[in-house]
């Protein structure tokens, strides 16, 4: 699809916000079946801005608020707009397999659209389930993988103190690479941290990029690791000064993104590991195995456990083919226009 030169004015404190009408022509709203139900979802929409610097993705949770949504927003005008941002196009980064909570029967044929990877993260605490139902998805994932692949769990904030702790002691006999947000509070992740007594490493991810002051996790000595993401962070920048300041080991994830947006991931990572000298471990970057189909006719899965660093730029036709309804873009158009006034 051919760029228009002309800039967008990137939402910098020093300069204008852009205007609906000015974005407008550049927006491109789709639609992308999953693979499996995930985040209670089917499909997946973003919205993708045609910049003059290169793509980049805006694709906030539907349930999100317009602040919240406008931090996103703000991540993917400073990609649109700064070629600063996107300067590695060769080289690859490690990812992890993401395992939805789905059943344990159906955890072998998910992971082999992954092939070789050396590190997987399988969702759990998902309503309406049990902890029965994540030790046995755990456990074939396992079974599949063997030994020597991490293995980490995300609860998304979802079970209390005392239930976190009774499913770790039960999930830690998987050797897990460690647990990300498996309570909802800063205060609580130190409380089960100093219960656990390292038998299962704690990774913030919700304390970080929903937080007014990320820096509490390091001050109440909250988690090990952090993860962080291009979009909710409010950009590159941003993301990789919070990883300067909070100290700890990261890993770089991602919001189910299209390949768009996984590029703005796999360039955060790179970017993190180049200026901050921060271990990085493999990211949470290999979602487009669970999109059934995407924007490009190269999508970011993984082969061998990596993606690359190449930009993306979406095809045409798959654009086209792929596109949200009148109803669904109206939607997000409504949104857009909420959320501009709301950027710095």
């Amino acid at each position: 699809m051919t760029r228009p030169r002309d800039a967008i004015p990137p939402p910098c404190e020093d300069e204008a916000v852009p205007s609906f009408d000015e974005l407008l022509p550049r927006i491109h709203v789709v639609s992308l079946p999953l693979v499996t139900r995930f985040r209670r979802v089917t499909e997946r929409e973003a919205v993708l801005i045609d910049g003059p610097e290169g793509w980049s993705e805006w694709s906030p949770f539907l349930e999100y608020g317009d602040a919240e949504a406008a931090q996103w927003l703000h991540a993917a005008l400073e990609y649109a707009n700064d070629a600063e941002l996107n300067l590695a196009d060769s080289g690859s980064i490690p990812v992890n397999a993401t395992v939805p909570a789905i059943a344990a029967a159906e955890v072998p044929a998910l992971l082999e659209r992954y092939g070789t990877v050396r590190a997987v993260k399988v969702k759990v605490a998902e309503p309406g389930q049990t902890l029965e139902d994540d030790v046995a998805r755990v456990r074939a994932v396992r079974e599949v993988l063997g030994d020597d692949v991490l293995v980490r769990v995300d609860a998304n904030g979802g079970w209390s103190l005392e239930e976190a702790a009774r499913a770790l002691e039960q999930l830690g006999a998987f050797t897990l690479d460690y647990a990300e947000q498996p309570v909802a509070s800063v205060e609580d992740l130190a409380r089960l941290r100093e219960q656990l007594d390292g038998r299962v490493a704690i990774a913030a991810d919700e304390s970080i990029r929903k937080a007014s002051d990320p820096l509490r996790v390091t001050q109440l000595g909250a988690a090990d690791r952090i993860i962080v993401k291009a979009q909710p962070l409010g950009g590159l920048r941003r993301a990789t000064e919070i990883v300067r300041e909070v100290g700890l080991p990261v890993t770089v994830s991602s919001a189910l993104d299209t390949s768009v947006g996984l590029t703005m991931g796999a360039q955060l990572a790179a970017r993190i590991a180049r200026e901050t000298g921060t271990e990085v471990s493999p990211a949470g970057l290999g979602t487009a195995a669970l999109l059934s189909a995407d924007v490009t006719r190269a999508p970011k899965r993984p082969v061998e456990g990596t993606i690359s660093l190449a930009p993306v730029v979406p095809d045409r036709d798959l654009v086209e083919q792929h596109a949200a309804s009148a109803e669904r873009r109206a939607w997000w158009l409504a949104r857009l226009e909420r959320c501009l006034p709301l950027l710095p």
